[in-house]
């Protein structure tokens, strides 16, 4: 086929030698099957912040570290320099959390190189070496959704565990190679220390495992996963093969607001008393 305008600089620098067909397009890029040699790989060309279905909202940025403060106050400023560094950062943000996740053992495409705004990276093939199907393209037996869910459970908790939540993961962002489920897409991954939304991202995106799975195995409906797996976090007990119940007793003992408001004026009363002093002294 003919080399789309921005993989020619791959081209041209001998990292692809052929581009052989377009994958898929999405809301974030475009994914084309290319030649590096004798591996065949996937090229992911990101798509233009004005023509991306999906927007770099702040609780996605938040915590997110800037090379150095001249890029911080261009980004905030809004300037077109500004504008370009964010873009750039967006987009190598993926490839910074795929190299950390394949080093922690999650399974995610393998990443190779990044240049001129183009991720290469492996390319997930099914047994017979094509393209392996997205999660939501299978019909799946109970048996195959409750094996894919615990699977996908521990890929978040190893996740977690290296640090990063996906926060957008769900059976569109799952490919299904002979071994089980990859996971894809990840520009918009959150760091889970540094983001005040990273519980309720993950806890979202282990809901959403478990609405889809439990289409063909209902009893996954009933599991809570999310909040479990957080807790363990919060706690600095998480490990990659922590025991999960799928369960988390919540604390439903009702709140005694006549004691609440005590511990208040107590504190306020305490304060009071320390700048008085201060004042006096």
């Amino acid at each position: 086929m003919k080399i789309p305008k921005r993989l020619q600089p791959l081209v041209e620098d001998g990292l692809v030698d052929q581009v052989l067909r377009q994958l898929m397009s999405g809301k974030e890029a475009t994914v084309f099957v290319v030649l590096c040699g004798e591996e065949v790989r996937c090229a992911k060309v990101y798509k233009e912040a004005n023509k991306r279905g999906f927007h770099q909202a702040v609780h996605y940025t938040e915590g997110r570290k800037v090379k150095n403060s001249r890029q911080a106050r261009a980004m905030n400023k809004g300037s077109r320099y500004g504008r370009q560094e964010q873009e750039a950062a967006w987009q190598s943000h993926e490839v910074d959390a795929l190299y950390r996740l394949a080093a922690a053992g999650v399974r995610v495409p393998q990443p190779y190189n990044f240049h001129e705004g183009v991720l290469l990276m492996e390319l997930v093939a099914d047994a017979e070496g094509d393209p392996a199907p997205r999660l939501n393209d299978l019909a799946l037996t109970p048996e195959q959704a409750r094996e894919f869910h615990a699977m996908l459970i521990r890929q978040v908790v190893r996740m977690l565990c290296a640090g990063i939540v996906h926060g957008d993961l769900s059976e569109y962002n799952v490919l299904v190679d002979s071994a089980g489920p990859v996971i894809i897409d990840l520009p918009q991954a959150v760091d889970a220390a540094a983001n005040n939304n990273a519980s309720r991202m993950l806890e979202r995106d282990v809901d959403n495992l478990a609405a889809y799975f439990g289409q063909f195995a209902p009893e996954l409906l009933a599991t809570d996963y999310g909040k479990e797996i957080w807790a363990l976090y919060e706690r600095g007990d998480l490990l990659p093969d922590s025991p999960l119940t799928g369960q988390f007793k919540r604390d439903e003992k009702q709140v005694d607001l006549n004691e609440v408001i005590k511990v208040i004026d107590a504190a306020r009363e305490e304060d009071a008393i320390r700048r008085l002093m201060r004042e006096e002294s």
